[in-house]
């Protein structure tokens, strides 16, 4: 459940880790496709840290290779594609 809200949190506000508003010259700006992309990056690290925390927590923590890193960092992302159709791919009527 947490790695599902980390995953959608940059696409569903204008606010870098939903915390600081960007500004350029004093006036508020909308966050860059970029900016959404290394908020995913570091709260994909947040999520693991949180994870390995709680494996360490209950007993022995297991060494990973890169495999499953490839792995969940894909999980991540098609966990984020809800939020990224939201944001991207929906009609906008106006």
């Amino acid at each position: 459940m947490l790695a599902l809200i980390g995953a959608n949190l940059p696409f569903c506000n204008e606010r870098l880790f939903a915390v600081l508003r960007l500004r350029r010259a004093g006036q508020a700006q909308d966050k860059s496709f970029w900016w959404r992309l290394v908020e995913l990056f570091v709260l994909y690290l947040a999520v693991g840290g949180i994870g390995a925390a709680l494996e360490a927590r209950i007993g022995n923590v297991f060494s990973q290779a890169w495999g499953f890193y490839a792995v969940t960092g894909c999980l991540f992302i098609v966990l984020a594609f809800p939020g990224f159709a939201f944001r991207y791919l929906r009609k906008q009527h106006r």
